[in-house]
């Protein structure tokens, strides 16, 4: 009988997010990338969101990470696991995302934490499985959920000196500039949900969201493309360097749906790759794409990126 102790949470204070976030770093250390989204530790470190439950697991003994809270010193528990459950969206099922530090793994924990998640959403239940490790795959039949959706990460190499792209070649009557904070945010959100309106992770991101991720160290306008028509935005392309890994992302790519289809994804894509391989001289860049998604794959395997790891979303069948 495990002496585990699982508490739910719609707030987190600042040393018990501090605790969860080192534990997220902890686990990525050993598996190669963060069980937790970028959107999921977001809502870790920029305070409460509605429709977000933090679960924390804790467990008996002394943890070189700390524990975070005094009735957990006092108790002598540890941060052994946590999950997220994003409730946000009205229609679709939760979706959630949990892990187990490292040195607490096969114990039953991540099993304990997958059940509770179970509970908390009444058995309707979408999670991730970054990075579709065996464990985890496991773990999802022993609670009982169907794999439906692959989420891809491609990879290409850029060269810095001569980065072998094409000249980009925009559409008559569009024209590029850098994205301006304040001055641009409600047209590029417009934008951005119609682009992804049948996306509602990314369709649905707010002015707070936004805010968010602009008060992050890694924003930089200078990579944050936006085509004009006139006055009128009608497409972008946002990178993100990840200086760590010397990785550059390309984060998001959206075209207005009247303009889909007229070459402007393809020119914003080369405009981005090219500003990351000669401006911020990175060597590899990285995007994701929906594994069924096959006319992006197809546009993205033409400019030469490839398949480098798979993300697996998992759904309770009810």
């Amino acid at each position: 009988m495990s002496d585990r102790r699982i508490e739910a949470l719609t707030e987190l204070d600042q040393a018990t997010a501090d605790a969860v976030l080192g534990l997220i770093a902890a686990a990525a250390a050993e598996d190669g990338q963060p069980a937790v989204s970028e959107q999921g530790r977001l809502h870790v470190r920029r305070g409460s969101r509605e429709g977000i439950v933090h679960l924390l697991l804790w467990a008996p003994g002394a943890d070189a990470d700390g524990p975070a809270g005094d009735e957990g010193e006092a108790e002598g528990e540890v941060l052994a696991g946590y999950a997220q459950i994003d409730g946000s969206d009205p229609v679709e099922a939760p979706v959630a995302e949990f892990l187990v530090h490292p040195r607490h793994r096969s114990h039953g924990h991540g099993r304990a934490l997958g059940h509770r998640l179970l509970g908390e959403t009444g058995k309707r239940l979408r999670v991730w499985a970054h990075g579709g490790h065996p464990a985890a795959r496991h773990l999802a039949l022993q609670l009982g959920l169907k794999l439906f959706r692959e989420l891809w990460q491609m990879r290409r190499p850029l060269d810095p000196a001569d980065d072998g792209l094409p000249e980009p070649v925009l559409p008559a009557g569009v024209t590029v500039r850098a994205f301006v904070p304040g001055r641009d945010d409600a047209a590029w959100l417009r934008v951005n949900s119609a682009a992804f309106a049948h996306h509602p992770e990314q369709g649905g991101l707010t002015q707070r969201d936004l805010d968010d991720r602009m008060a992050e160290p890694w924003f930089d306008p200078a990579g944050f493309f936006l085509a004009f028509r006139g006055e009128v935005l009608t497409g972008f392309h946002w990178t993100k360097v990840h200086a760590e890994e010397g990785l550059g992302e390309v984060y998001v790519l959206g075209v207005a749906p009247g303009e889909q289809g007229g070459g402007l994804g393809r020119a914003l894509t080369t405009i981005g790759l090219r500003h990351l391989a000669r401006d911020r001289a990175l060597r590899t860049a990285m995007l994701y794409v929906d594994a069924d998604n096959a006319p992006a794959v197809a546009v993205y395997e033409r400019l030469g990126f490839t398949l480098h790891e798979t993300d697996l979303m998992y759904r309770t069948e009810n």
